[in-house]
């Protein structure tokens, strides 16, 4: 078909459905008042004006009318809807409702889904298979680590009990063998004086010499003793000395293996605590639930979009998949006029454009068809101006 046939056949469309079509006033009209028919520059400027004017309204046509027949199928499918019986009416509702509340179900599963960072969760998939037992064998790593580090906060003040006793009972042992130096000294002093003192004076003094051998003996027994029993306690000091030091390497070991232990666990499980690692886990495990809910509830939805467009399409519904996002409308009836009276309005809008482009269209075609009957002299060149720009559009 030439551009002139498409442009008639475009503008003789006719619809209907709607009353008080928009009839526009049209300010500018291509006009030749001021063209030279007979200067052949400005004659075919003119003429392909014309023709690009027919060409930019039949395109602009051309979308138009396909938007101007999805608004219509839209309109025809709600009559279709509106034409079915009742039972179908109803499993088209339940459908739809069951659309809805799995929509909105979905919408505060993920306003409540976020728990924790995508991350955190791959951290989590990756030591899945050590939980929970891990986090039994960090916490109890931690807790040992308690009780080490106290048993070895005793075992120091233990020894340092100890060393200090050790300390005294060597001193008083030093005092100890002072005292019997100077107990030995004074005594032979003593005797020495009263052995002067009975020379010189012709005295007896066996009791001072009974007096003072009893009192050296005494102080000398009395020291004996104590040393011994020091020296005694000494040597169990330090026994209790090594047996706290043995004791306390031993504990010093378990220390620095279980430090090694939860360094290794810490940077296995990417944590600094046991506490970190069970809210990580606590909130995995939540997130596990919510994922599989929404898996569970894209099921649903599927299942259920995929029977309302199956019953749609027994309705001779041309678009089904259009009611999927518009299910409310399959429920409440003022949904549904809302939309019938959206898509009149669209239609009408499309058509007040479509009968614009038309008339541009027709009225260049007009001037064209004009120019040839005017200027038959020129005419086979205007037709050769239409040819090559048909060509040209082809």
């Amino acid at each position: 078909m030439g551009l002139f046939g498409k442009i008639k056949g475009l503008f003789n469309r006719q619809t209907d459905d709607e009353e008080n079509v928009y009839r526009p006033d049209w300010e500018e009209s291509l006009k030749r008042d001021n063209i030279d028919m007979h200067d052949k520059l400005q004659r075919e400027h003119y003429v392909k004006a014309c023709l690009e004017q027919m060409s930019e309204a039949s395109k602009e046509l051309d979308i138009l009318g396909g938007e101007y027949n999805l608004v219509t199928s839209y309109l025809t499918d709600m009559e279709e809807l509106e034409a079915q019986n009742e039972a179908v009416k109803e499993q088209l509702k339940a459908y739809a409702t069951k659309i809805i509340e799995l929509e909105n179900g979905r919408e505060k599963l993920d306003k409540k889904r976020r728990i924790m960072k995508p991350e955190d969760y791959l951290r989590m998939e990756r030591v899945e298979q050590y939980m929970p037992e891990g986090y039994h064998k960090l916490k109890e790593a931690e807790d040992y680590q308690v009780l080490v580090k106290k048993d070895m906060g005793r075992l120091d003040g233990e020894r340092h009990a100890y060393y200090y006793r050790k300390n005294e009972l060597q001193n008083a042992l030093q005092n100890v063998k002072g005292i019997t130096i100077m107990c030995v000294a004074s005594m032979l002093f003593l005797i020495l004086m009263l052995s002067v003192i009975s020379a010189a004076w012709q005295l007896d003094v066996t009791l001072g010499y009974a007096i003072a051998i009893l009192i050296m003996a005494s102080t000398l027994a009395f020291v004996f003793v104590k040393f011994h029993e020091w020296q005694r306690e000494l040597v169990k000091v330090e026994k209790g000395i090594n047996k706290l030091v043995l004791l306390h390497n031993t504990v010093k070991i378990r220390y620095v293996n279980n430090t090694n232990l939860l360094e290794y666990l810490y940077v296995k499980y990417n944590v600094n605590s046991s506490n970190e690692l069970k809210k990580l886990w606590d909130k995995y495990l939540e997130e596990n639930i919510h994922r599989e809910q929404e898996k569970q509830m894209e099921q649903d939805m599927d299942f259920n979009e995929a029977a309302l467009l199956k019953l749609l399409r027994s309705c001779n519904i041309a678009d089904p998949n259009v009611w999927l996002h518009q299910a409310a409308a399959l429920i409440d009836n003022k949904e549904m006029v809302e939309i019938r009276h959206d898509l009149i309005i669209r239609r009408q809008k499309l058509r007040k454009q479509m009968e614009y482009n038309a008339k541009a269209a027709q009225e260049a075609q007009d001037e064209v068809k004009d120019i040839v009957e005017k200027y038959p002299e020129y005419a086979e060149r205007v037709l050769d101006l239409v040819s090559d720009y048909e060509k040209a559009l082809a």
